[in-house]
């Protein structure tokens, strides 16, 4: 991969952690920030050294969506262009073979929410933000908030968030059902990591068939979901993460989880 000054990769005991990394604009979404993204997440799939992948900002906000100073000089062509590489980027998150965690502190907005609802789970501080403002400067919403809200809060709920503008607190996004865990700011990193260490030591392939699954449940009826868990199950139970599973259980330990 190439050097990204925009998106900062790290790899450590299983964990990449991703930073955007523009904190002069909250993190703004550049094109370099959204290629880096897009190149990592492929690079990632075939990685056995990445377990679970994390996504957090530099400096004072999570991300704070598209870069305004940039908006109103794009041509319907240039836009059209744009949230195709957008698109292409939040694909690849949501398609990833392996756990993504948003790490959220400060703002998460517009697209940045989008972002970080692409990701499988959400761990926020306890003064966190998350908006989506697009209805304030005129336009809608993008990189797939108006799939991921409504199918998290109802569309009401998205409606209203949608409409208004106003940001939600973390403790709301958390009662709401966006938000997986809400951690004060004191001690929000070991807090986190304690909770994204979990998945690194877990086992891999259930947690890759798993997340296929749920995605696939929002365009598929219960007929073909329960055809889909039979399949899927009868690999599973030759996978070396079961058998492992299963004699740790009896040995009444810890099962030692290698991802096969």
């Amino acid at each position: 991969m190439e050097e990204n000054k925009h998106l900062l990769v790290d790899i450590q005991d299983g964990v990449m952690k991703l930073t955007l990394n523009r904190p002069d604009s909250l993190n703004a979404l550049s094109d370099e920030m959204i290629k880096g993204l897009t190149e990592t997440f492929h690079h990632a799939r075939n990685n056995p050294a990445v377990r679970v992948i994390t996504i957090q900002g530099a400096g004072r906000a999570f991300c704070a969506g598209g870069d305004i100073k940039g908006m109103g000089k794009n041509t319907p062509s240039g836009t059209h262009e744009f949230l195709g590489r957008v698109n292409e980027a939040i694909l690849a998150v949501r398609n990833v073979e392996k756990p993504v965690i948003a790490v959220v502190h400060g703002y998460a907005a517009g697209v940045g929410f989008s972002l970080a609802m692409a990701c499988d789970l959400i761990v926020a501080t306890e003064d966190s933000k998350f908006i989506m403002s697009f209805a304030k400067i005129g336009l809608i919403v993008d990189g797939g908030g108006s799939y991921f809200l409504p199918r998290l809060v109802g569309a009401q709920r998205a409606k209203e968030l949608l409409f208004t503008g106003e940001p939600i607190t973390a403790a709301t996004a958390y009662n709401w059902g966006i938000v997986n865990r809400v951690y004060n700011t004191s001690d929000f990193s070991e807090k986190a990591g304690q909770f994204i260490s979990q998945f690194v030591d877990g086992p891999g392939k259930s947690y890759e068939m798993t997340k296929k699954l749920v995605n696939q449940s929002f365009t598929s009826d219960l007929n073909q979901m329960l055809e889909l868990e039979r399949v899927t199950q009868s690999v599973m139970e030759q996978t070396s993460d079961f058998h492992e599973g299963i004699e740790a259980f009896k040995e009444k330990r810890k099962p030692n989880f290698e991802g096969n």
